[in-house]
């Protein structure tokens, strides 16, 4: 007897999205905004490059595109109703940043707003033009410019996730606004 049953192609990416769900942060001018993502990944090591999916008739989607560059911000469990408030929301209704209360520092190469209360870390994010494809996909390419993390979280290049750190460790978007967060970690034995 099998306990698989079949998954609707419409939910089969959440099969393998694990990642951490991520708030991505644009601006040009005097104009910002903040979203949820929970695509995202590298797709390069040198230089690092990611690749992202933003639905391309979003309002975040315009900043980038006019401004060339955005903020990847990896919110901590602490951030989880914000995080879902922002991926709920359009900016065009207005600035989220001021609605939430957030406090941004601007980035030390494009000058994107970025998170850091309540984040494990951000990237700061060069977009990648692709003209033939920027109106016909949602997934957007860029290259990371600027990158920290906070330290109670992430050292010497690795993800320290303990019970000493909870609020600061990742979340991961399951749908319907259910998150979960890493929970310890462990080596893995050889073989």
């Amino acid at each position: 007897m099998t306990h698989f049953k079949e998954v609707a192609l419409s939910h089969a990416s959440r099969l393998i999205n694990h990642g951490p769900t991520v708030l991505v942060t644009s601006a040009h001018g005097t104009v910002r905004n903040v979203m949820a993502a929970a695509w995202s990944m590298p797709v390069e090591f040198a230089p690092p490059r990611i690749a992202i999916v933003i639905d391309k008739k979003t309002y975040t989607r315009e900043l980038i595109a006019a401004s060339g560059g955005f903020g990847i911000c990896l919110p901590g469990t602490t951030l989880a109703g914000l995080t879902h408030a922002a991926g709920s929301e359009s900016g065009r209704a207005g600035d989220k940043f001021s609605r939430y209360g957030l406090k941004a520092r601007p980035g030390p190469v494009l000058g994107m707003p970025l998170l850091e209360e309540g984040c494990a870390a951000w990237l700061e994010c060069r977009l990648i033009r692709e003209p033939h494809t920027e109106d016909a996909y949602d997934t957007c390419f860029a290259e990371v410019v600027a990158a920290a993390a906070d330290e109670r979280v992430f050292q010497q290049g690795h993800w320290r996730f303990g019970d000493d750190n909870l609020d600061l460790q990742t979340i991961h978007h399951l749908g319907g606004g259910n998150f979960v967060r890493p929970n310890g970690m462990f080596m893995s034995e050889a073989v």
